[in-house]
């Protein structure tokens, strides 16, 4: 869609020659097909210890990412003696932000994982027993962590920015930094209400199953 609404924008540069009503002409020849998940039909959920709030924030260590929003945000949340626990998920590579070293001794009592799980019943594993997943992206062209963690039981806290509003419900959605701060705040305070607002989240994840999306991408070719 942003393709297709910021076609007046591209077109207003041509020197001449511009396609007059192009969206309207283009848009109904198109569909958006995902990036096929294999998401598996027969996991089972596991109960959550619904005593402290289990984070996840499973994307890659890398400065559009931007961890130190999200690490700076936990270690206001342990400066006010907020209870918390968190699983840092992502892969590292040759150029890690600073601030995860500085997170594994601040965090060192709320840290489960720390780390990149490389075997993905594990992974999976671990995201189940999450509650909340979280994205303060900078740059992200789809977020297959954050569907694969929302998927397997967390509840997902998005900006308001990049694909998020595209593919997440509005009460995922927050609007900024304050606003993410707050509503983790409160489910740390109470960690069931993030479980309940997760089984009451309606998301049809068969549009980004490969068993739906691949039938679709083979038509095309």
């Amino acid at each position: 869609m942003s393709f297709l609404n910021n076609l007046g924008n591209v077109t207003k540069i041509f020197p001449d020659n511009k396609p007059k009503n192009l969206k309207t002409k283009i848009e109904p020849k198109c569909i958006v097909l995902y990036f096929p998940l294999e998401l598996s039909k027969n996991w089972e959920a596991v109960p959550k210890a619904n005593s402290v709030l289990h984070i996840a924030w499973p994307h890659r260590w890398e400065f559009d990412k931007d961890p130190d929003t999200f690490l700076n945000l936990l270690k206001r949340l342990k400066c006010e003696n907020i209870t918390f626990r968190v699983s840092l998920l992502g892969e590292t590579f040759a150029d890690v932000p600073e601030i995860f070293d500085e997170a594994k001794e601040v965090l060192k009592d709320e840290i489960v994982h720390f780390g990149f799980v490389e075997n993905k019943a594990e992974y999976y594993k671990v995201l189940q027993h999450c509650h909340v997943a979280i994205s303060t992206a900078r740059h992200e062209f789809y977020g297959v962590s954050m569907l694969e963690a929302c998927f397997y039981g967390c509840f997902p806290l998005v900006p308001n920015r990049l694909v998020y509003p595209e593919i997440y419900p509005s009460q995922c959605i927050y609007s900024d930094d304050t606003e993410l701060y707050l509503r983790l705040k409160q489910y740390c305070l109470v960690p069931d209400l993030a479980t309940q607002h997760r089984n009451s989240l309606k998301m049809d994840f068969n549009c980004f199953s490969v068993d739906e999306l691949v039938p679709q991408y083979l038509k095309l070719f």
